[in-house]
């Protein structure tokens, strides 16, 4: 039988975490999978890829001469871009540079942009994990296409139109709670 641990050494292992260690390198990555419900360590390395090599032309514009015409021109295109993504969250209209694209420019911003996590934001449901559960069911529909993929990217013009499908069960309690069932609805 083994004794119950004193109050002091509880406290001690509340602190301590066994899962990650500061020596693996890959204590960030396990908290953005967690934070975001990423189901997959491929949707990680990706997103790193996109933001290494969006920093590395970034870099390279800047050693550039700001008056030069490719450069202003590449550097806008990028950056109206990555606003319209919804990466960024000032537009170059606003003031962004390409020092914005350095700090900004995370895998966590990729993250924001997935349609569980709008959903979870916008109040559509109540955590990412239910909303992952929701889209690969079905039950979630962006635009008039009918998204299975959890890992789906939501741009800025994209985000107004993002509901249930019409034929979904959780459509139809939601109207009925709010009193907007049309008995035209029942019958479907």
């Amino acid at each position: 039988m083994v004794r119950q641990l004193k109050h002091h050494e509880k406290k001690l292992l509340r602190k301590v975490n066994f899962i990650t260690y500061k020596s693996d390198g890959n204590h960030r990555e396990h908290a953005i999978r967690a934070r975001y419900y990423l189901q997959g360590s491929l949707d990680y390395q990706k997103y790193s890829q996109i933001c290494g090599k969006l920093r590395s032309l970034a870099h390279k514009l800047s050693t550039l001469d700001p008056d030069d015409a490719y450069r202003r021109k590449i550097e806008s295109q990028m950056l109206e871009k990555l606003w319209a993504m919804g990466i960024l969250k000032q537009s170059r209209e606003q003031g962004a540079g390409l020092s914005v694209v350095e700090r900004e420019v995370t895998v966590s911003a990729f993250c924001r942009r997935r349609l569980g996590v709008l959903m979870t934001r916008n109040g559509m449901v109540e955590d990412v994990k239910t909303a992952v559960s929701l889209i690969e069911q079905g039950h979630v529909r962006v635009g008039t296409e009918v998204v299975n993929d959890p890992a789906f990217l939501v741009t800025r013009s994209m985000e107004d139109f993002v509901t249930w499908v019409d034929s979904s069960k959780i459509k139809r309690t939601i109207m009925k709670y709010r009193d907007n069932l049309d008995d035209f609805d029942l019958m479907a």
